[in-house]
């Protein structure tokens, strides 16, 4: 299927004849290839009369061959298609690969965000990236771990010309208001010793807006941002060296070290905020973050700090 891929990703017309030439196989077997294409894949192929088959636009395919050469911190693996990335890396590990080790995917079939939200994840148009990472030292070695995530990608996305994005706590990058790039953490191991934290990561890079409607956010991509494709390998290199440089910085030196750089990046820094906890949100402005990474609210003139993957924050309507 890739080699069918190759062949039709530059967006132009190719021929049955000559792309059954080009694999060895008849016109019927490219047929069906390209039935698989559409149906299994989602991907709009086109066909007219005298001329052949062309994908409705471009393709940017990942590639392994790219990835291998460009010497990067750890190992990372290409799939076509899996259930989720963050589970892929898991089973990797069961099955005895040693961290660090990474895998990305074109697609996802169970692709997962915060509050076991659905990641829409079609073929080929955006990133989703795993890493497993291994901390030694317990539970206080992982405070912060996913704001400094954020720090590694809002980089990664400025060295790539998204001038604008910035953070949200506790793990999206936003653009304009809305949401270009999300984090997940899923932690196992030893609480008190060894632990293993999968670092997921999900960037809408080329999606077009014709998937609005299975999003129920604002969300926007880095190619609605830039006005032109993006090469997602250059992302994910990009994205790698970027996320080794900060976890060995949060490794050594905590999330302390890191406080004021991610206030500095944090787009909602000063502004009034619903945090919802439960049934009534909590309403107050936002002073910063503490040195675990919780979220510090001036709330009726007294500081409160709040910590927790299940907690939600959106800016108060007041503002």
């Amino acid at each position: 299927m890739q080699s069918l891929l190759g062949l039709l990703r530059d967006g132009r017309f190719h021929s049955g004849e000559a792309l059954g030439r080009a694999l060895g196989v008849s016109r019927s077997a490219v047929w069906k290839q390209l039935q698989i294409l559409q149906n299994d894949l989602g991907l709009e192929v086109h066909r007219v009369q005298g001329k052949g088959y062309r994908l409705a636009r471009p393709l940017s395919l990942l590639s392994a061959d790219l990835l291998g050469a460009a010497e990067l911190p750890w190992s990372i693996s290409v799939h076509d298609s899996l259930d989720s990335t963050n589970a892929q890396v898991v089973r990797l590990f069961g099955e005895g690969q040693t961290p660090p080790f990474a895998v990305i995917a074109e697609r996802q079939t169970a692709g997962r965000g915060r509050r076991g939200r659905p990641w829409v994840s079609p073929f080929a148009e955006n990133l989703y990236y795993s890493l497993l990472w291994q901390v030694s030292g317990g539970m206080r070695q992982l405070e912060g771990l996913s704001l400094v995530v954020g720090l590694a990608l809002v980089h990664t996305l400025h060295d790539m010309g998204v001038d604008a994005a910035g953070l949200k706590w506790p793990n999206d990058v936003l653009v304009d208001g809305r949401k270009i790039a999300g984090i997940l953490l899923e932690l196992s191991g030893d609480p008190e010793d060894v632990c293993q934290v999968v670092i997921g990561v999900g960037v809408n890079v080329n999606m077009p807006m014709a998937i609005t409607r299975e999003i129920d956010q604002p969300w926007i991509s880095m190619r609605d941002v830039l006005g032109e494709p993006v090469d997602r390998n250059e992302l994910a290199i990009k994205f790698s060296r970027h996320l080794q440089g900060y976890l060995q910085r949060h490794g050594t030196q905590g999330f302390s070290a890191f406080v004021s750089e991610w206030e500095l990046h944090h787009l909602w820094q000063g502004r009034q905020v619903a945090l919802s906890a439960g049934a009534d949100p909590i309403i107050g402005m936002v002073i910063g973050v503490d040195s675990s990474g919780a979220l510090r609210l001036m709330v009726d003139g007294c500081e409160r700090v709040f910590s927790g993957g299940e907690l939600s924050l959106r800016l108060h309507h007041d503002s």
